[in-house]
């Protein structure tokens, strides 16, 4: 255990309990009086277990007593449990046989960030991107009704998934199906209701008992004969818990809605989720969590302890200090925002949730009438941008890569088709390691190159972001810069506001017989590779509109065209490349580097890369391979 953590302290069994739960089934052998001792033991486990390989933290802190419950009351895994967001799912990792590989989490071959259906049976659904387990559990429950079979679905939501327009659609769909589920929000900013104690939670119980269900459906049999008079007791139910508990919302959209409840109370947790177990119809359970539960600095400071790196003991050798590196892109893109708007009082920055990550806090601080967080909504992110931009406004949405495909029909639709000025920073582009395939930026150089009239731009180092972002903030019309997660090659940022010419590439090295295409960061690498094979080596800057005039110029006096993208080879930059040769009547070897038709699993991005054959050492052999066979 790394002396960074102290134990809880309760009196604990001579055997631990956990030592004793491999799987559900054992843990359904304990008494419930075990449960809490149990749950001191898991928390410690995960504190453990993160403090060893870094990585979601304080979301599964705050699940601990509720995923105990939730598997000592359902028959998982034939019961379907969802786990949304996924990164709330470490604790159900450890319950579920994998207790024993949670220190390979995140690493290369190892446990996923996020459930996985390969990884385990009782990984009922794929998760990554957030607010979809009400749909899958929807999706689900009425596969089990057409299947005559009695499993339950189950989705837990939380972490503020539920500020997500998909969540609600679901929350829609399901009393239309009469759809036999239930949703568990867990609220652990308490975002909806401060209304949790001892009455709250007495009222759960009596709400959510047979006996007053019972009552409830006896009552609606008698007073249904009678005009109007059901409607009236419904209403009069209604507002009298209204005035209770905060579930109006749901009840309105058609769901049984029991809570708030303390989720750290398991003896609630337990009766109620047994009271609700077999409930007809949809049940919607509020439960109130703290996240970072049981280690206090997540608990005072739980965006901070959102996820963490590997923590070592406190005493532990110092390490070495590591080499100087250049700022992260996404606080070159913060600077520039700021500068920006400080120059430009039409500038709005907008981002789906993405505040700390995408390092608009100074931004939000500084200009707080001009900032707009969504939540967790980048459809209506990308509206709200085009809205503004139509009168007026000159919008910059601060997105990650993954993010954006989420908002691609928003982006075509409301955006690129009435050509509106704005401005889309794409953080996260390319392999961004150990989150994995879900969370990697793969595919944005190929779906934003078909879209006619888009400006995109792949910056090789933060000096050309910088420039890149004032060319697109001064286009007319649809722009996108892309750039990685991560530090630069420390460049010389000139603090100017100043744009570069459209469209136009850079020669950053003369050579014979190769010539390299570098779209953004492996410029550093393609020039490192040519210095041992003497190629020359162009910064094209520009995906759309390719600099053609430079494509033909580097056909006409080499050999081999190399193309080099941290995107899908498919569609990408290097797809443009062949195709205007293909236009323009010229024959040229080409060869694609770049990501491969296959999901890239989560490991080191030095890793990612070179199995992806990205890194200096994969370029030069695969140049070197393809020399061979022209002979």
């Amino acid at each position: 255990m790394p002396k960074t953590f102290k134990e809880i302290p309760r009196e604990r069994p001579a055997t631990p309990l956990l030592d004793q739960v491999e799987k559900p089934d054992d843990l359904r052998r304990l008494g419930e009086a075990e449960l809490e001792t149990l749950a001191d033991e898991l928390r410690q486990e995960l504190l453990y277990s993160v403090g060893q390989t870094g990585g979601h933290f304080g979301a599964g802190l705050g699940v601990i007593e509720l995923t105990i419950a939730l598997h000592y009351v359902f028959d998982t895994p034939d019961d379907r449990l969802v786990w949304d967001v996924g990164h709330q799912a470490y604790p159900h990792k450890i319950l579920t046989g994998r207790r024993q590989r949670m220190t390979t989490l995140r690493q290369k071959d190892g446990l996923a960030a996020f459930p996985r259906r390969c990884e385990s049976e009782y990984d009922t659904f794929g998760v990554g991107h957030s607010s979809t387990s009400i749909s899958a559990a929807l999706g689900m429950a009425v596969a089990a009704r057409l299947q005559g079979s009695p499993r339950k679905s189950i989705a837990v939501i939380g972490d503020g998934a539920l500020t997500a327009g998909m969540a609600f659609e679901a929350l829609n769909h399901a009393p239309e199906v009469g759809a036999d589920m239930l949703v568990i929000l867990n609220d652990n900013d308490m975002s909806i209701s401060r209304n949790v104690g001892g009455l709250s939670n007495y009222l759960a119980k009596i709400l959510s008992s047979r006996t007053y269900t019972s009552m409830r459906e006896g009552s609606k049999k008698v007073l249904s004969r009678l005009p109007g008079a059901w409607e009236i007791a419904r209403r009069t139910e209604e507002y009298a818990k209204g005035m209770l508990v905060p579930g109006t919302l749901f009840e309105e959209l058609g769901w049984n809605y029991i809570g708030p409840i303390d989720g750290h109370d398991l003896p609630t947790l337990v009766a109620t989720l047994r009271n609700m177990r077999d409930l007809k119809g949809p049940q919607f359970l509020h439960v109130v969590t703290k996240k970072g539960k049981g280690f206090a600095p997540a608990e005072v400071d739980p965006i901070g302890y959102h996820a963490i790196t590997k923590l070592d003991p406190l005493d532990a050798p110092a390490k070495a200090p590591k080499p100087a590196s250049g700022p992260k892109y996404s606080g070159v893109f913060g600077q520039w925002l700021c500068d920006m708007a400080a120059h430009d009082p039409r500038l709005v920055g907008i981002t789906p949730a993405m505040k700390e990550g995408s390092d608009l806090v100074a931004f939000s601080e500084r200009f707080p009438q001009r900032y707009f967080d969504v939540a967790i909504a980048e459809q209506h992110a990308v509206t709200l941008a085009a809205g503004m931009a139509c009168e007026g406004s000159k919008p910059v949405v601060a997105i990650y890569s993954t993010f954006l495909q989420r908002g691609y029909d928003q982006l075509v639709h409301d955006v690129a088709v009435q050509n509106l000025d704005v401005l889309f920073a794409i953080d996260r582009a390319g392999l961004v390691g150990e989150d994995g395939p879900t969370h990697a930026g793969s595919f944005d150089l190929s779906y934003l190159r078909c879209i006619p009239g888009m400006l995109i731009m792949t910056p090789s180092d933060e000096n050309e972001l910088r420039k890149m972002l004032t060319t697109g903030y001064l286009h007319q019309g649809p722009a996108a810069v892309r750039y990685p997660r991560g530090s630069g090659p420390n460049a010389v940022i000139e603090p100017e506001l100043t744009p570069i010419e459209i469209g136009k590439g850079v020669v950053r090295r003369q050579g014979r017989r190769v010539a390299i295409l570098a779209f953004g960061v492996q410029l550093n690498d393609a020039l490192q590779v040519a210095e041992h094979i003497d190629a020359s080596v162009a910064d094209m800057r520009f995906v759309k509109p390719l600099d053609e005039a430079l494509v033909q110029q580097l056909a006409a006096s080499h050999d081999l065209l190399v193309t080099v993208e941290e995107n899908a080879v498919m569609g990408g930059a290097g797809s443009a490349v062949s195709e205007y040769l293909a236009r323009a009547g010229i024959l040229k070897p080409v060869l694609h580097l770049g990501l491969p038709d296959s999901y890239v699993e989560h490991a080191k991005p030095a890793q990612m890369l070179a199995e992806c054959g990205l890194d200096a050492k994969g370029i030069a052999a695969a140049i070197e391979a393809r020399l061979t066979q022209l002979g």
